[in-house]
């Protein structure tokens, strides 16, 4: 798995692309238990926490000096937090 994320190109088109995907799994499986179960109808802050994988993710790449990728999932994440903040408002 490492040797796969070693092979990872260092643009930010890359982690602008893992930080599109990543949260949208769990936040598919938050979606659904928000919406049948009764004491999740109102967690919204349970998708803040799809979001937060993001953030541990960037620092991964950081770690790695892959810099483009960390910030390419950071301008990602900002983008899902006003998607968010635009979920709340409305």
């Amino acid at each position: 798995m490492k040797q796969k994320i070693a092979n990872i190109k260092n643009t930010v088109w890359n982690g602008a692309g893992i930080g599109l995907i990543v949260p949208i799994v769990p936040g598919v499986l938050v979606w659904y238990l928000m919406q049948n179960v009764k004491a999740l109808r109102h967690a919204d802050l349970l998708l803040i926490g799809c979001i937060a994988i993001n953030a541990f993710l960037m620092n991964y790449f950081f770690k790695l000096n892959k810099e483009n990728i960390g910030r390419g999932i950071l301008s990602i994440t900002f983008l899902w937090a006003f998607v968010f903040f635009f979920y709340k408002v409305l």
